[in-house]
């Protein structure tokens, strides 16, 4: 078995250490982790492209902030390493084009293409779940006869896994030209950061969405969402030669399993002077006491929500003494949220989200958060 080239160790070593671990949502870490293994100078890979090309495009891909600006980042990128490439979403075991990039005038002949994926590489890629390289005679006969094969005859198949299923199948050659680049190496990378950041972002959306309605709904503060749980990028692709696309399940709001949130302690009894102590709220009025512990418990759901997804940025924070600055556009998203909640209650007063700001975020500490901090 040939050597494995220095870029597979890099998706070896930091991807399964990243994404393997739980923490797909890091997106801080998995790119300075990647920084951290790649060689220095600018030493290229199979394809000529060096180390700064290859950050530049993940970081494209990472700077999307929907489903379509992310999948459009990847194929965008893939010219870097790769002379024709092309998305294919998967269905019901059915594989249909989405978009292609380098086909010329066939990038739009490739939306509603229905790839054979029982025989051939595909098949291989998809069963597997994993990269398979192939020749164009592995690949479905009318791709090949109607976008031409690839000059050298070679062709790659890359599944886009979203947890326990492959949501897509990214296929790439070297052009019709001889002499074509294809550094597969790469695209595999960023095929498997394209998968990850679509699950980061699919979690901070139905985190947010879940946090409301519920609060709405039942003013029951829900537990934050486990990484099993994510929405289909393609949910909403039709393509029109099949007659009757398969209506996909409905995805549960929150993960199977998952703990509820614990029940709010009771009142103090009155006339225990230490129970009023240690709970302010106990002298309340009961209605308007529950009202301020819910309203403390969604205050710490949505600070640990900051933390969870910035996990890089508040330790900067915390050791410049700027958390506030690095984390200005999250914490006034989440403030805002918490205002529209709590800010015409019996808890407006107590302003517990700036108050689960310092206590949490800066450890106490309201220096750490910076001058521009404002409670």
């Amino acid at each position: 078995m040939a050597e494995r080239t220095w870029i597979e160790q890099i998706v070896e070593k930091v991807v399964s250490q990243v994404l393997e671990s739980h923490v797909p949502q890091l997106r801080d870490e998995l790119v300075a982790r990647v920084l951290q293994e790649i060689p220095p100078q600018g030493e290229t890979a199979a394809g000529g492209s060096g180390a700064v090309d290859l950050l530049k495009a993940i970081s494209a891909i990472h700077a999307g902030n929907t489903q379509r600006e992310i999948l459009r980042a990847l194929l965008d990128n893939t010219v870097r390493y790769t002379g024709r490439a092309a998305l294919f979403v998967m269905k019901a075991g059915a594989a249909t084009g989405w978009q292609g990039r380098g086909l010329g005038k066939n990038d739009d002949a490739i939306k509603d293409f229905a790839l054979d994926v029982t025989t051939g590489v595909a098949a291989r890629a998809l069963e597997s779940r994993m990269a398979f390289k192939g020749t164009a005679n592995e690949m479905d006969p009318r791709f090949v006869t109607q976008f031409v094969a690839p000059g050298d005859d070679r062709v790659l198949l890359i599944p886009l896994r979203l947890k326990d299923k492959v949501a897509a199948l990214v296929y790439a050659d070297a052009g019709v030209e001889a002499g074509g680049k294809m550094d597969s190496e790469a695209l595999e990378l960023l095929v498997t950061s394209t998968s990850a950041w679509l699950e980061v972002v699919s979690l901070r959306k139905q985190a947010q969405k879940e946090g409301v309605a519920e609060a709405e709904k039942s003013e029951t503060i829900p537990a934050a969402p486990t990484v099993s749980s994510y929405s289909d990028p393609f949910a909403a692709h039709a393509p029109i030669h099949t007659a009757a696309p398969p209506t996909p399940p409905a995805e549960s709001t929150a993960a199977e399993g998952e703990p509820s949130e614990p029940a709010s302690p009771a009142p103090a009894a009155e006339g225990t002077e230490a129970a009023v102590a240690a709970d302010p709220v106990a002298q309340m009025a009961a209605e308007d006491a529950e009202v301020h512990r819910k309203a403390q418990r969604f205050a710490r759901l949505l600070v640990d929500e900051i933390k969870l997804y910035n996990q890089a940025k508040v330790a900067e924070g915390r050791k410049n003494k700027d958390l506030y600055d690095r984390l200005k556009e999250d914490i006034e998203k989440s403030r805002a949220t918490y205002q529209k909640r709590y800010g015409n209650t019996a808890a407006a007063g107590a302003d517990y989200f700036s108050h689960e700001l310092v206590r949490s975020l800066a450890e106490d500490d309201s220096s750490v958060m910076g001058a521009d901090f404002r409670r």
